[in-house]
C-alpha cells in the first residue's frame, strides 16, 4: 500500500479582528437566516467568494476577446450557476 500525498488548500479564512460587535451580529444573523451550524460555514462561504471576485476582477483586466478570458470567464460564471 502506497502512502497518498495531497496538497491540502485552505477552505475559509478567520477574520482580523476576532471581536467587532457588527460583524458578529451579522454573522449571527446570517446563521439563524440559513440555518448554519457554525461561524466556519459562514466564513467558508465568504472565502469561497472572495476567491470567485478576485478572478473575476483579474479576468476584466484581460482584453474582451481574449482567448483566456472567453474560456475561463464562461466556467466561472458556469460555477456561479452552480454554487
Amino acid at each position: 500500500m502506497g502512502r497518498l500525498y495531497r496538497n491540502y488548500s485552505k477552505t475559509f479564512k478567520t477574520p482580523r479582528r476576532p471581536f467587532e460587535k457588527e460583524r458578529l451580529d451579522q454573522e449571527l444573523k446570517l446563521i439563524g437566516e440559513y440555518g448554519l451550524r457554525n461561524k466556519r460555514e459562514v466564513w467558508r462561504v465568504q472565502f469561497q467568494l472572495a476567491k470567485i471576485r478576485h478572478a473575476a476582477r483579474t479576468l476584466l483586466t484581460l482584453d474582451e476577446k481574449d482567448a483566456k478570458r472567453l474560456f475561463e470567464g464562461a466556467a466561472l460564471l458556469r460555477r456561479l450557476t452552480r454554487l
